[in-house]
């Protein structure tokens, strides 16, 4: 039975380390594992539910480009406030340039929020619930806040921004020290940024699924294919912690865009 089946997937998961719900995939690996396009997407089932999201997102900001009108329908409208909403937030923190900030913020957004709900859909599965997932996110954050520094600020500018900006004898004594402990910091940014975002998913996939396993548990001994729904209101706080943690991670990213930045740009 389907319940049994997603009990037993979940107890196989809590030996190998965190237990998880099964998706389709998974499903689809226990039946046909010797197929070759099978076996690929298991093991690459993170990679995969993450361009299904990407692409999905696409389609969706194709279709409201090229069907917009001067009076919008229920999609583009939800859209535009949507885009509205986080121009406000992104430049609320870095002022009127961080306009420029926002395409690359608000998709940051908006991805990383329905990779946290889609494990909340049956047979689906939250990508950002994968370590690999959430630290390549913040390593394109990295890249684009060391790149703005640099074209910001310059060569010299940039430097001189890790070195502490030094502007008399003691600062400049000081840049010994201040070097490492910049590198060391923009270092660790990547590193919070994901483990926080990777931890809290993590968490909230292993409690639904330990309340599906105790449901199903409850009515075994009735040998029905369904269990007692305990995990609903853990759902619900799924959703709002997954909002939050999606927040989390743009508003961090923007103050790291802010640091870097010149502080006349602010």
């Amino acid at each position: 039975m389907l319940t049994e089946e997603v009990a037993k997937h979940a107890a196989e998961k809590a030996h190998e380390g965190a237990p998880e719900l099964p998706n389709f995939i998974t499903f689809l690996y226990h039946e046909f594992g010797q197929v070759a396009v099978v076996g690929f997407l298991h093991h690459w089932e993170n990679v995969f539910f993450s361009w299904m999201v990407a692409i999905t997102l696409c389609v969706v900001a194709v279709v409201v480009y090229r069907r917009r009108t001067l009076l919008p329908g229920k999609l583009q409208n939800g859209v535009e406030m949507v885009v509205e909403a986080l121009d406000n937030f992104i430049c609320g923190i870095l002022g009127p340039r961080g306009r420029k900030f926002t395409p690359f913020l608000g998709t940051l957004f908006i991805y990383i929020l329905c990779m946290n709900f889609l494990g909340l859909v049956p047979g689906m599965k939250s990508p950002t619930a994968n370590l690999n997932t959430t630290l390549a996110l913040a390593i394109c954050v990295f890249c684009y806040v060391q790149y703005t520094g640099i074209r910001s600020l310059g060569i010299v500018g940039y430097l001189r921004h890790m070195a502490g900006d030094p502007r008399d004898a003691v600062t400049w004594l000081l840049v010994p020290i201040n070097i490492p402990i910049h590198i060391i910091e923009e270092l660790a940014k990547p590193m919070s940024l994901s483990l926080r975002l990777f931890g809290n998913i993590t968490g909230e996939d292993v409690l639904i699924t330990v309340f599906v396993g105790l449901g199903v548990s409850a009515l075994s001994f009735l040998h029905l294919p369904v269990g007692i729904p305990f995990e609903i209101p853990f759902i619900f706080l799924a959703l709002l912690t997954g909002t939050i943690q999606a927040l989390v991670f743009t508003l961090l990213s923007t103050i790291y865009f802010s640091l870097m930045l010149p502080h006349d740009e602010h």
